[in-house]
């Protein structure tokens, strides 16, 4: 006689099963980035513009200028049209459940304390005392407002329009799919480290500092590709604000 094993009727699993998928989906990084993004936004005309913007919120619009398309609102109308597009073109539902963005705001405060501990952890192998290390360049007081779009704006660059189409190009030239998002990884993450230590408002360079950032880039990739975009947006926009404003 053959038994066979009954799906789980605990209602704690099901309901985290859902959080699990439900957060990942292009749709829900949409809800949950676009209250961070408006308020951004409203802060960058409200308290300074320059003095606000985050490094890569200024890149992209840099890039949009050189191929003729200066429109001020157009970098956020496509941020939020990519997430729709994803969204659409990956079929999935068009739901989401109630507390699901409570949720992820908790798990992205967690992940950023994670984060800090990282930090933490990587000064007790170095045997140096530690210092917050900032992934953004804003240093104003309204960093709070710059940290917001940091989170959004980089993870916008450097893993959703550099990591995915990196990973997806060396799998079209042949390289297997594990080592194609490797490779991704690892170079995504350098390119992130050094861009705080390019510019007039970059860093200096301290090898400690880059390898964090390094580390935080790796960080950061996996949330992007195991948890979606928007836990991967707001836990770096958490880390910023945590150890940038309640240091």
């Amino acid at each position: 006689m053959t038994t066979t094993s009954a799906p789980s009727h605990n209602p704690i699993a099901r309901v985290a099963e859902a959080y699990w998928v439900q957060s990942r989906r292009p749709l829900a990084s949409l809800v949950f980035v676009a209250p961070l993004l408006a308020v951004y936004e409203a802060g960058v005309l409200l308290l300074g513009g320059e003095q606000v913007r985050a490094g890569a919120d200024n890149w992209l619009r840099q890039l949009l200028d050189l191929i003729g398309f200066g429109q001020y609102f157009l970098l956020p109308t496509l941020t939020v049209s990519a997430l729709l597009a994803w969204h659409y073109l990956s079929r999935e539902p068009w739901q989401l459940s109630r507390g699901l963005i409570p949720a992820m705001a908790a798990e992205c405060v967690a992940l950023a304390l994670g984060l800090r501990l990282i930090l933490q952890v990587q000064g007790l192998l170095f045997a140096q005392m530690v210092q917050p290390v900032s992934l953004s360049v804003t240093t104003t007081m309204s960093r709070a407002v710059g940290f917001l779009g940091a989170g959004i704006y980089e993870e916008l660059l450097f893993r959703l329009l550099l990591l995915a189409p990196m990973a997806w190009g060396l799998h079209r030239l042949g390289v297997k799919p594990a080592l194609s998002s490797v490779v991704a990884v690892v170079a995504t993450s350098l390119l992130f480290s050094a861009a705080h230590h390019v510019g007039p408002g970059g860093y200096e360079f301290v090898w400690f500092d880059f390898f964090f950032r390094f580390l935080a880039g790796v960080f950061f990739a996996i949330l992007f590709v195991y948890r979606g975009f928007g836990i991967a947006a707001g836990s770096h926009a958490g880390y910023d604000i945590l150890v940038g404003v309640f240091r």
